[in-house]
């Protein structure tokens, strides 16, 4: 992070301790860590991601949203208190994408938005670390079969984006949101992609038994057996 940042989230800090106070997200209690999530396709906020990991089973995170330019105001996204969702898992959640809007909104954008990069800056602050690109093939017998890549439907000027990411092998998750025309998240989903394993055919020796003979047809090329 540069220093203009880090001094950004230092001016924050006592926003974002009280609006993870109302979530319940112990802020001013144990150790807590943050990172910078980047994001190119809102380049107007500073996103933060804070963890706090008490041990297996016992990690709260949330996201944080600071406003560069001071219009807009610090906003939070839960993803787990103590090892459990709030509310809904943080990628699905109402509030999450009521946040999210919010924070577009707060871009003020002059043209048609980077649609993969919003879709990905979504999953990052809904606590992925999204990672798109065909899964690996490890062993011959285990070729996991599973969309991959990403696509993006233009739609009435918003458009429907999917995309799987891979980050979570062995098991690929799935991505997909709706966005209107005016860029504002309507609906997104977050599942597992479906998987088929391909397994070798074994091969089995045949014994052919009596003579080749030729086809009545002496023009004929195939083999007949009897």
């Amino acid at each position: 992070m540069s220093q203009q940042d880090r001094d950004l989230e230092a001016d924050a800090e006592s926003s974002i301790s009280e609006r993870a106070g109302f979530a319940g997200l112990e802020f001013n209690q144990g150790k807590w860590n943050y990172q910078q999530v980047v994001c190119s396709a809102l380049p107007n906020h500073l996103f933060l991601q804070f963890t706090r990991n008490n041990g297996t089973g016992d990690a709260s995170i949330f996201s944080a949203s600071i406003p560069r330019g001071g219009d807009g105001r610090v906003r939070i996204i839960p993803i787990l208190r103590r090892g459990y969702s709030l509310f809904s898992p943080a990628p699905i959640n109402a509030l999450t994408i009521s946040a999210f809007n919010h924070i577009r909104a707060e871009e003020h954008p002059v043209k048609a938005p980077d649609w993969l990069g919003t879709g990905l800056c979504y999953a990052a602050l809904a606590g992925a670390k999204p990672e798109i690109g065909p899964p690996e093939e490890t062993d011959f017998h285990k070729l996991p079969v599973a969309p991959s890549g990403r696509e993006v439907i233009p739609l009435h000027g918003g458009a429907i984006i999917r995309f799987t990411d891979v980050s979570t092998a062995p098991r690929p998750m799935e991505w997909t949101m709706t966005f209107n025309g005016k860029g504002r998240l309507l609906k997104a989903t977050h599942a597992r992609a479906p998987q088929l394993r391909a397994k070798a055919v074994q091969k089995i020796p045949v014994e052919v038994q009596g003579k080749p003979v030729q086809a009545a047809d002496p023009d004929a090329k195939a083999i007949l057996i009897r």
